[in-house]
């Protein structure tokens, strides 16, 4: 039994270390200098161990250019729309999965029916709007249209469900309100699906193209996906090719850090979802 977990584990390296090897080559690059990878024509001269080795593309990228402005940027712009995706979800989820209100079923039916339509779809309305509103090239700008997102609603709707309701009847007759059961009850168990949500709306918005390219139209209001996409549109701006590698790992360093501190979250959320339902 041992040999065949050993075993397994030996079969699943293999496609692991495969899928990894493209970020390997780019961290390698990266500690790579500009003037050794501009000298080499062969692809197969580029190996996983840098050598020579240098950090001067890091160094080189937070002394010149806007990269340390485009990561800031991201920041505010990930942590703004993961705490405003948490609000509207846990309190929408709730009020769906435990309250009674009128039009309690229309209002679920079309969060659900927002599953289906693709966001590119509501683009051309949405720059209209924020155009008349004038908020374009701003944070609120790329933060406020992905606060409502109907995943967010139904997943947090469907762990309420999943609760049970004898936890909510019994504060209830101990003359507890709905708003202190919310906050102080459902909240603290709901965790682990916060974290989970939480995660992948940080992941979703620091990785967000499409949105950032129609509304952020200056370089000073750039995310770090789209600041970068500028740097390598125009390959002579990005001084060389270990400094775009460089730029690439500095981008995806913050998500993978992330995932690694909070993937227990995940696996809890999916765990527990599994379980009850």
């Amino acid at each position: 039994m041992n040999r065949g977990y050993y075993w397994l584990i030996m079969l699943l390296s293999i496609p692991a270390f495969i899928w990894l090897v493209p970020t390997l080559w780019m961290v390698s690059l990266s500690f790579q200098p500009n003037d050794v990878l501009a000298r080499t024509t062969s692809s197969t001269a580029f190996g996983l161990i840098p050598l020579p080795f240098t950090a001067e593309n890091y160094a080189a990228l937070f002394s010149f250019g806007q990269t340390p402005l485009w990561f800031l940027n991201s920041a505010i712009v990930a942590i703004g729309m993961t705490l405003g995706v948490l609000a509207v979800s846990t309190t929408s989820g709730y009020a769906l999965a435990r309250l009674e209100f009128p039009l309690k079923t229309p209002i679920t039916i079309l969060c659900l029916i927002g599953l289906m339509v693709p966001e590119q779809a509501v683009f051309i309305p949405l720059y209209t709007m924020f155009a008349d509103f004038g908020w374009h090239n701003s944070y609120h700008a790329l933060i406020l249209p992905r606060m409502a997102v109907p995943i967010g609603v139904f997943l947090m709707m469907q762990f309420f469900k999943a609760i049970p309701k004898d936890i909510e009847e019994a504060a209830r007759i101990d003359g507890v309100g709905w708003l202190q059961i919310f906050w102080h009850i459902m909240l603290p168990l709901a965790r682990p699906a916060m974290m989970t949500l939480a995660i992948l709306t940080f992941l979703y918005a620091w990785n967000d193209y499409l949105w950032p390219l129609v509304s952020a139209r200056e370089p000073e209001r750039f995310t770090i996906t789209l600041g970068l996409a500028s740097i390598q549109s125009n390959f002579a701006q990005s001084e060389g090719l270990g400094r775009v590698m460089a730029s690439g790992v500095i981008a995806s360093l913050p998500v993978v850090i992330l995932f690694l501190i909070f993937q227990r979250y995940v696996v809890q959320a999916m765990t527990a979802g599994g379980t009850k339902g």
